[in-house]
């Protein structure tokens, strides 16, 4: 009796201790969880970033212009010809040419505005490829146009100011340095050339194809003058006209011409627009890289089977670097490049969903996905600052971030924000995290600071998100701030990996 009272009593010690392991490993599973649903947001280090750039000054930025000049990649530096790294340091726009605003709302304002010329350009750039399946009647422009016909005059959206992230590139030789755009969304690349028609003010002097031992015109009837979507022939050089769809656009010839990658490596013979005529969301840079999935963009001239890069915040004078076959980090999430049958130019994503607070949101996948006609889906770009998403998913991610977040002290709406947050009298707050889910099964999860953005600097924050009426949703550089984003165009993925700049 005594041995089963024994046996009974180590059983029940036994069930008891698998329990209590049980319900602990449970507990920590979720606290674990919790910790993955929920970030802290340093709020006052955000606001002090935010103030600190507004103090900056035209002088203090001229004293430090020494850190933007040129300087190549301990890579490129060593001169990795073996791997084929190629590198050009990256800047914000702003630690090039600073903003010209009394407060930080009026930046954020200037910003916003400049956005929606982007979103606008990329939406009409879609529709004018897509509309090529539609109108029967479409023709190419005829080869004798006259030069008058084809430079005809278009709105200028000078006033919007530039693209948000500036690469130093070398071109002609002896190399001259210009900061230029990079663009995700565009094929030609270009910069203004001498003798200007039509020229708006850029920080570095305007490249004088007469200084450069490497300048050749491109004929009429090249492979690459027959690339371009649009074009015309004077004398048998080639010209080119790229419009932008918001009112810019860029008139001139199309040349070859060697670029420079810091100061060790150059390639010769590199298809580029020279630029005579030239209005629009351009101002202060020399011109644009184009980055596309095109014949004519960089990576394709060079043969690149892979560009990254790495965007560090807006309001900073600090720089990175965009790279050219250079590997994806190893904690890179992975998406797949989705092929839209009517446009190969953006990079879409095979986005399936997204979360907030580890809550998957109740989105159907078709949101995201391109149909049969080439609309829909959604891309990965450089240009645009705030994601756009369809309205239905939009909806989605603000009602649950809301609902998740009901003690944040909310504010009134801003611009094209209409969720925003009184963070003024905080040093920190616990918001929840929200990732983008991929296809794969891997998650994308954001830092605070990728989605809630200051619009003053005085602690007003925003969801740095917007509802969009059209069909095509874009991944914007907010959101891709702090992460290196590499493109491998061999394998068709899009590698995310955070804190690589």
């Amino acid at each position: 009796m005594a041995s089963f009272s024994g046996f009974f009593l180590f059983f029940f010690l036994l069930i008891s201790s698998t329990l209590f392991f049980a319900s602990s490993s449970v507990s920590v599973k979720s606290l674990h969880e919790d910790e993955k649903s929920f970030q802290i947001f340093e709020v006052s280090a955000s606001i002090h970033k935010a103030r600190q750039f507004l103090a900056q000054t035209e002088e203090t930025l001229q004293a430090e212009g020494a850190k933007l000049e040129p300087v190549a990649t301990a890579a490129a530096a060593a001169g990795n010809h073996s791997s084929g790294l190629l590198s050009f340091s990256l800047h914000p726009r702003a630690s090039i040419r600073k903003p010209h605003h009394k407060d930080y709302s009026g930046i954020t304002l200037a910003r916003l505005a400049r956005d929606t010329s982007r979103v606008n350009s990329i939406h009409s750039k879609l529709q004018f490829k897509l509309s090529k399946y539609t109108q029967s009647d479409l023709k190419p422009v005829p080869a004798d146009i006259r030069p008058e016909d084809f430079e005809s005059p278009l709105t200028s959206g000078t006033s919007q100011g530039s693209g948000e992230y500036f690469a130093r590139i070398g071109v002609g030789r002896p190399a001259k340095q210009f900061y230029m755009v990079i663009d995700t969304g565009s094929d030609v690349s270009w910069l203004q050339c001498q003798p200007c028609t039509d020229c708006y003010q850029q920080t570095d002097p305007i490249y004088n194809p007469t200084q450069s031992s490497t300048y050749q015109t491109v004929s009429c009837s090249s492979q690459e003058c027959n690339a371009l979507e649009v074009s015309a022939c004077s004398g048998g050089t080639c010209l080119y006209q790229v419009s932008y769809g918001d009112g810019s656009y860029t008139v001139g010839q199309l040349v070859k011409e060697t670029v420079s990658f810091g100061n060790s490596r150059s390639i010769g013979n590199v298809p580029i627009g020279c630029g005579h005529d030239n209005e629009g969301l351009f101002v202060g840079a020399a011109g644009i890289i184009g980055l596309a999935r095109a014949p004519l963009s960089l990576p394709a001239q060079i043969k690149a089977t892979s560009f990254s890069y790495c965007l560090v915040n807006r309001d900073s004078n600090s720089a990175s670097t965009l790279e050219f076959n250079s590997a994806a980090p190893g904690d890179s999430v992975f998406a797949s490049m989705v092929r839209n049958p009517r446009v190969d130019l953006f990079y879409y994503v095979d986005l399936v969903g997204m979360s907030v607070g580890g809550q998957k949101l109740p989105i159907p996948q078709s949101v995201f996905q391109v149909d049969g006609t080439g609309h829909g889906g959604i891309i990965v770009d450089s240009g645009t600052a705030v994601t756009r998403l369809q309205t239905q998913a939009y909806n989605a991610l603000r009602d649950a971030f809301k609902r998740l977040a009901p003690n944040l002290p909310s504010s009134g709406g801003f611009a094209l924000f209409d969720t925003c947050y009184d963070f003024s009298s905080m040093t920190s707050v616990k918001v929840p995290t929200v990732s983008f889910l991929f296809a794969s099964g891997k998650a994308l999860s954001l830092k605070p600071e990728n989605y809630l953005i200051p619009v003053d600097s005085m602690g007003k924050y925003c969801l740095a998100f917007a509802p969009t009426s059209g069909s095509l949703s874009i991944i914007g550089n907010v959101q891709q701030q702090g992460t290196r984003v590499n493109f491998d165009l061999a394998k068709r993925l899009i590698g995310f990996s955070s804190n690589k700049c």
